[in-house]
């Protein structure tokens, strides 16, 4: 791979500094900046202070040392997605913005190119440092807790990881189980039978198997019993050997169901348990046991907490601000959904 020549400073300008950054060979502006410059303009949007001016197959900045600084590292690891053969988008160049200006420890290049499972032409990966963080403490540890709130990807990249885990012969089967909370209150007025009944409970988690799986194939897998996908009560009194276990919506176990269910571990397996603390939906006086489950359990060894943000968020760039406002006022007004309360703002 060739490496971008190293930026040029010709020294102190009436602005500032100056730096040039050449283009390595083989990659061109477009590779760069995308169709009609519309990274550069993002670049730009980001970067107030520079005046950046793209010519030939030299990028010329000029602005603030701490700035062109900046920039001179966002776009080596620009380049270096690139000459990896990833085409850079919006989203990628602001997201790598966002990690240098936190200075956090881990390359944007290297978060923004793990990848863990491709079907179709598309590639699922990490988008953001903590989603990287939780990937990663998935292949590291048996047990992994993914908690944060809706949009961080908790659920849609631990069944990635499942996924890949199945194709790599890692384990010999997949198991999806979310707790059916309303169950005992309105199945019984749902028209079909139990299976049809519980079946809206357990959709997101079909919604997100399709896009990582043929869809052709999913009935014939899961008539094997190599994919299956159960209420949680369908897990007391079994061991579960050999398995890739997801728990969604966890918030909405009791802390006896949460016990229950990380008893069922068999050898072999790896368990997400994914949640969000702020949106419990079980009945009043009943403790969520993802709440408590990390006060028993954080000092367990192979037992691993990934807190996600409003950072971590990939939907659209308004969910974050959604969720960040939402937090901002449980925290103002004390309401139960802020830390500590018991039910949080509806999804």
């Amino acid at each position: 791979m060739t490496e971008p020549s190293q930026p040029t400073t010709p020294g102190p300008t009436q602005d500032g500094t100056r730096s040039t950054i050449t283009l390595p060979e083989g990659v061109s502006m477009v590779d760069l900046w995308g169709p009609h410059d519309q990274l550069l303009r993002t670049v730009e949007r980001a970067f107030p202070e520079l005046d950046l001016l793209a010519r030939g197959n030299e990028v010329h900045l000029t602005g603030p040392v701490h700035e062109v600084s900046l920039a001179e590292r966002l776009i080596g690891e620009l380049l270096t997605m690139v000459q990896g053969g990833h085409r850079l988008t919006t989203d990628a160049v602001e997201r790598s913005v966002g990690m240098l200006r936190a200075r956090t420890a881990e390359r944007p290049a290297d978060v923004l190119t793990k990848n863990i499972i491709s079907n179709r032409g598309r590639t699922i990966r990490p988008k953001t440092l903590g989603q990287k963080q939780y990937v990663d403490a998935i292949d590291e540890n048996t047990v992994v807790f993914g908690i944060g709130p809706a949009g961080t990807g908790k659920t849609y990249l631990a069944m990635a990881k499942a996924v890949a885990a199945l194709q790599a012969k890692e384990v010999s089967r997949i198991i999806l189980t979310r707790p059916a909370v309303e169950a005992g209150e309105r199945l019984g007025f749902l028209p079909g039978s139990l299976n049809e009944k519980i079946d809206p409970y357990l959709r997101p988690l079909y919604d997100a198997l399709h896009d990582m799986v043929d869809p052709d194939s999913i009935p014939r897998l899961m008539a094997s019993g190599t994919i299956e996908v159960a209420p949680l009560a369908y897990m007391r009194g079994r061991t579960l050997n050999d398995a890739f276990i997801i728990l969604d919506e966890a918030q909405n176990t009791s802390a006896e169901q949460m016990k229950m269910f990380l008893t069922r571990l068999g050898f072999g397996s790896k368990m997400v348990v994914t949640g969000d603390t702020t949106q419990v939906d079980l009945p009043g006086g009943t403790v969520s046991g993802l709440r408590v489950v990390q006060e028993i359990l954080h000092e367990v060894d192979d037992v691993h907490f990934a807190q996600l943000s409003a950072v971590d968020v990939v939907r659209h760039r308004l969910v974050s601000r959604i969720v960040e406002a939402y937090g901002d006022w449980d925290a103002r007004t004390n309401r139960p959904g802020a830390p500590g309360g018991t039910r949080g703002v509806s999804r």
